[in-house]
């Protein structure tokens, strides 16, 4: 009987440090240190986020390690974030990743975070078949990926402008939400009417999208509302958040919709951090009933920053043999 596969994967793009641990496909634990610090400057502060980085990734990887029931002797190989990130915090998660497996001698993996959101999706005992859509959004991307094999990726379409995660958060801004905003903007819609008020919507060829525009028609909007009644937002705060979050979302959906059809997948995902969105996990759920999907939705977990989509993804660049050298560097930006 062959011997197990056990990879460690490190996750630290952004401001969550994270690791994992994985045996043969299996999640064993998956231990998230989200850095707080940064709600009171209203957005990430790099530098400051590659010192916590440094201050947690030990203490992170030795639970991963205790959550697992696994030797770090047992491990096979390490799974680190090379791109896209902030360059600092991705240095130190790839620099730690690099100097455990000099120091086990085994090889390092590196893989692509937005590569990693997708295969999110087969963490999950219950995966979609493959060639598969995924619907891919987050703070700094908004995409829709054909996953024709786990390593086999072609992006269809993507945002032109800002992504869609940005436009819930700097919406979420000029209503006078604090930091981060777009799981604010989720609650607050839960509890207001949807059709309540009407944004501009992109009309963009083929399957891009574009929100700089939804971000500028919402800011007039808001502004002409508060010269008639300064406290405008506060009387209409629910379906404010109700409105915005229907407009990002139908814009997500159409694009969505016309990309199944056109290429016959009937196997739809989601992924990112904005996929922890209820309105999105709803019109997912509704929409596939009308089009008659089978639709795959990530665990909360799965959706955010995490090691586990990493682990998941070095898992199938390991029995592929894709591994990388020391000589490997950080990179902010995205290429499959």
């Amino acid at each position: 009987m062959p011997s197990p596969i056990r990879l460690l994967a490190i996750e630290s793009s952004c401001d969550e440090t994270s690791a994992a641990v994985l045996e043969d496909g299996k999640v064993l634990s998956n231990v998230i240190y989200t850095q707080t610090v940064h709600e009171k400057y209203g957005g990430v502060m790099p530098e400051e986020a590659s010192r916590l980085h440094i201050r947690h990734i030990v203490p992170v990887v030795e639970e991963a390690f205790v959550q697992s029931g696994i030797s770090k002797h047992d491990i096979n190989a390490v799974a680190y974030t090379q791109s896209p990130g902030l360059i600092g915090s991705l240095l130190v998660g790839g620099g730690f990743a690099k100097s455990f497996a000099q120091a086990m001698g085994i090889p390092t993996i590196a893989v692509n975070h937005m590569q990693a959101h997708v295969l999110s999706n087969l963490i999950a005992d219950k995966k979609p078949s493959f060639p598969f859509l995924c619907l891919t959004v987050s703070g700094g991307h908004t995409q829709i990926i054909q996953c024709n094999a786990p390593l086999d990726m072609v992006v269809l379409g993507e945002t032109l402008d800002d992504a869609a995660g940005e436009a819930f958060d700097k919406s979420a801004k000029m209503l006078g939400l604090p930091y981060p905003g777009g799981p604010l903007i989720d609650n607050y819609a839960q509890l207001g009417n949807p059709s309540a008020f009407t944004f501009a919507k992109p009309n963009i060829e083929g399957y891009g999208f574009s929100f700089s525009g939804v971000k500028t028609s919402i800011l007039y909007f808001l502004q002409a509302e508060k010269k008639k009644d300064e406290n405008f937002i506060e009387k209409n705060l629910n379906d404010l958040c109700a409105s915005i979050q229907h407009t990002i979302i139908s814009i997500l959906i159409k694009k969505l919709i016309k990309a199944s059809k056109e290429t016959g997948i009937k196997d739809i995902c989601i992924a990112g951090g904005v996929s922890a969105n209820s309105g999105l996990r709803k019109a997912i759920q509704e929409t596939a009933v009308k089009q008659k999907w089978n639709y795959f939705i990530p665990k909360f977990e799965y959706c955010t920053d995490n090691a586990a989509m990493i682990a998941i993804t070095g898992y199938y660049k390991y029995l592929n043999n894709e591994f990388a050298g020391m000589e490997e560097t950080a990179s902010a930006r995205s290429s499959f």
